[in-house]
């Protein structure tokens, strides 16, 4: 997991070994986060540029990222992720 009490930030991921066409999933704390808030999470530098995708889903407090490798082969890069904190209400 990972620590943050902020609306935006960059999160360096390890070069642990994510195979071919599989997900990995973590969990950002962040009190800046609500249950209604969208997070947005891009490929900020490192690794290969495409090579990944990424959801995210907020909960009071935190967010659950993913990473998939959308390659035919595994991959061990320490990816550079930056996360967008868009404040939202259920209306």
């Amino acid at each position: 997991g990972v620590t943050l009490n902020t609306g935006t930030g960059i999160i360096t991921m390890n070069n642990a070994s994510l195979a071919e066409d599989t997900s990995v999933a973590f969990v950002l704390t962040d009190s800046a986060i609500a249950a209604t808030d969208a997070v947005i999470v891009v490929h900020e530098s490192g690794g290969t540029l495409g090579a990944y995708s990424f959801a995210a889903t907020a909960a009071a407090g935190s967010v659950t990222i993913s990473v998939h490798n959308n390659t035919p082969g595994a991959l061990a890069e320490a990816i550079v992720l930056r996360f967008i904190v868009i404040k939202s209400v259920n209306a």
